[in-house]
Order: C-alpha cells, then sequence, then structure tokens
C-alpha cells in the first residue's frame, strides 16, 4: 500500500510540475525563436541547410533546428530542393543534410510582413 504524501511533499511536487511546465513553455518559445530564425534566412538566401544556419545560430539554438525545420516544411513555408550536402557537424561524419529553400506560401508571408512593418513604421511618423 502506497503512503501517503505529507503537505510538503505534496507543494515540493507541485512546484517541480511547476518547473516543468516552465522548462516545457521554454522549450517551446526557443522552438519559436529558431523557426523565426530559419524562416528570416531563408528571406535571405535562395537555398541554405542546416550547416548554414548552425554557423549563425547560438549553441540553445542547435536542439531546436530540427523541430523547426520539420514544422515550417510541415506548414509549407520552406520545401526541400531535391539535393543534399554532406553535415559539417563531426559527429554525423558527413552524412547528407537536406538543402531547403522558401516556398511561394513563404515568400508571400514574408511579403505581408515587409508590407505591415511599412505600414507600422508610416503610422508611426
Amino acid at each position: 500500500m502506497a503512503r501517503k504524501l505529507t503537505p510538503a511533499e505534496r507543494l515540493a511536487t507541485a512546484e517541480k510540475d511547476l518547473l516543468l511546465e516552465e522548462i516545457a513553455d521554454q522549450s517551446l518559445w526557443d522552438q519559436f525563436i529558431v523557426e523565426q530564425a530559419v524562416f528570416h534566412f531563408g528571406q535571405r538566401h535562395d537555398e541554405w541547410s542546416c550547416n548554414d544556419l548552425r554557423d549563425v545560430l547560438p549553441e540553445l539554438g542547435h536542439g531546436f533546428l530540427g523541430a523547426a525545420i520539420n514544422s515550417l516544411r510541415t506548414a509549407g513555408i520552406i520545401a526541400h530542393t531535391n539535393r543534399t550536402v554532406p553535415s559539417t557537424q563531426a559527429n554525423t561524419h558527413a552524412h547528407r543534410i537536406a538543402v531547403w529553400q522558401l516556398t511561394n506560401k513563404g515568400r508571400q508571408i514574408a511579403a505581408k510582413r515587409r508590407a505591415a512593418r511599412t505600414e507600422q513604421r508610416k503610422a508611426a511618423a
């Protein structure tokens, strides 16, 4: 038979659950930031791979890069070019990684964002 938790143990458990929830929220935020970085990078480059992105992302972002790429691909914002390049990460032993590009949908989203920023600047002036 399991023993009942003391009030102190229950509070500690509740605090631990809140901390886990906070970590999960932070992870979602970090992934969102990396998605934005990938999208921004794609607006400035015709094609790119994760090699290019790892060069510009802080170390923390590297862990979210795959999830960000997957999310943007699934949303139809980026697409595989059907080309690959060797990975520059030493631990991957130069396995092949995808080369990506913005889709028409991605370019349309970028254009709408630029137009909205222009309007905001005009309104602020």
